[in-house]
C-alpha cells in the first residue's frame, strides 16, 4: 500500500519528510539546516547573502552537524556567484540540490544536473514556471502571493494549480502554509511537499534573536502588509514603525537608504562599488527590474540583517508570510516537524487515504 507522504520530492532529496526549510537570508544559518535536515526535513543553507569563503565555512559546518543531505540557495548575479558554483559542486556527496530565483542559464543548470544535483527554483508566476523548465530544471516551487519577502499577487490557491496544470516536472507549494492541514492540501492539489520559511524562522534553532522572534510572534494578519516602498517591487513586511516611515517616504528618502545599505554591504562584504553595480545589472538583465529598483533591491539583506541578526527592529526590516498571523510558538525543528507529519497522518486518515505512521 503505497503511503502518500512518501512522495517523488522525498525520494530525490533523500529526507524523510515532504518539507523544505526554506533559504531565508541570515536566517537559514548552519544550525537550523542542520536542525531542520535531522527532523527529517530538506533544509537549505542561505548563501545569496554571503560571500564565497564565509559560504565554504558554513557548508563545512552543516556537513559537521549532519549526516543528512542538504541544499543551497543562491543568486547568479551576487557577487563571488561562480565560487560558490564550483563550491556546491565540491560538495556533491551531500549537497543535493540548489535553490534560486530566476538566474541561472541552461549551461549553468546541466552542470548541477551532472554532478546529480537537483535544481529547484522559485518562481511566482506560470510564465517563469515553465521557462525554468525549458531550462532544464528537475522540480520547481511555487510561492503563491502569501509568501514572505518579495511576492506576487496570485494566491497559492490558485497559482499552484496553475502551475502544476503547465508543467510536468514535480511542484513544490509554498505561500501560506505552516501545518499539517497545509501539508495536506497541497498534496491534494498535486503537489509533491511543502516549502515553509516563515515557520521555521520562528523555532527555537532559528538565529533569530528573541526580541525579533516576539515582534513576529505579535504580528497578527492585519499588521502585515504588502510594500513596494523598500525597493519598488511588492514585498510583504511586518508592518512596524519603520515601514510606517518608508510608507511615507519619497523616492529620495528610498535611494538614501539604498546608498546606506550598500555602504553597509561594502563594509561587511568588501565588495567595491563597480561588484555593487555589476550585481544590481545582474536582476536588470533578467528583465526582473529596472536599475534604480535593482540597486534599492541588492541592498535589502542589510536592512533585513538589522533586525534578524541584530535584532534591531527600530531599524530594520521584517519579512514575513501572511501565515506569521496565526502563529504563536516557538518549538524545535524536531517538535515542529513530528507536530505537521501528524496533523498530515490525522487529515489523511479521516480521508480514507493511506499514510503509513511514523
Amino acid at each position: 500500500m503505497a503511503d502518500a507522504l512518501q512522495t517523488i520530492m522525498v525520494e530525490r532529496l533523500g529526507c524523510r519528510v515532504p518539507i523544505i526549510q526554506t533559504a531565508m537570508g541570515w536566517v537559514a544559518e548552519p544550525a537550523l539546516v542542520i536542525a531542520s535536515c535531522n527532523a527529517g526535513a530538506f533544509g537549505f543553507l542561505g548563501a545569496a547573502v554571503m560571500t564565497p569563503d564565509e559560504c565554504r565555512a558554513k557548508v563545512l559546518a552543516v556537513r559537521r552537524g549532519t549526516d543528512r543531505p542538504f541544499g543551497v540557495n543562491f543568486h547568479s548575479f551576487q557577487p563571488g556567484a561562480d565560487a560558490i558554483v564550483e563550491l556546491i559542486v565540491e560538495n556533491r556527496e551531500q549537497v543535493r540540490a540548489v535553490s534560486f530565483g530566476r538566474g541561472p542559464d541552461a549551461g549553468m543548470i546541466a552542470r548541477f544536473k551532472d554532478a546529480g544535483i537537483v535544481c529547484i527554483p522559485t518562481v511566482g508566476a506560470v510564465k517563469h514556471a515553465q521557462k525554468m523548465v525549458e531550462l532544464g530544471v528537475d522540480m520547481i516551487c511555487v510561492q503563491g502571493g502569501e509568501g514572505g519577502g518579495h511576492t506576487g499577487s496570485v494566491p497559492t490557491t490558485v497559482l499552484l494549480p496553475q502551475v502544476l496544470d503547465a508543467v510536468k516536472v514535480p511542484v513544490i507549494a509554498s505561500g501560506g502554509f505552516a501545518d499539517g492541514r497545509g501539508l495536506v492540501a497541497a498534496l491534494a492539489y498535486g503537489a509533491v511537499g511543502i516549502a515553509m520559511g516563515t515557520r521555521f524562522l520562528l523555532t527555537r534553532e532559528s538565529p533569530v534573536p528573541d526580541s525579533a522572534k516576539t515582534a513576529y510572534l505579535q504580528a497578527t494578519t492585519d499588521a502585515i502588509i504588502v510594500t513596494t516602498r523598500l525597493d519598488g517591487i511588492p514585498q510583504r513586511m511586518i508592518r512596524t514603525r519603520l515601514m510606517d516611515r518608508i510608507e511615507k517616504s519619497g523616492s529620495l528618502a528610498m535611494w538614501l537608504r539604498a546608498f546606506e545599505a550598500g555602504r553597509a554591504m561594502k563594509r561587511q562584504t568588501g565588495a567595491s562599488w563597480l561588484d555593487f553595480i555589476r550585481s544590481a545589472r545582474g536582476m536588470t538583465a533578467h528583465g526582473a527590474m529596472p536599475l534604480k529598483q535593482a540597486m534599492m533591491a541588492a541592498t535589502m539583506p542589510m536592512l533585513i540583517q538589522k533586525a534578524v541578526v541584530d535584532g534591531d527592529i527600530e531599524h530594520g526590516v521584517m519579512a514575513t508570510g501572511v501565515v506569521g498571523g496565526r502563529i504563536s510558538d516557538v518549538p524545535s525543528c524536531q517538535e515542529l516537524v513530528d507536530r505537521i507529519m501528524a496533523e498530515a497522518r490525522e487529515r489523511l486518515a479521516a480521508l480514507g487515504v493511506p499514510a503509513l505512521a511514523a
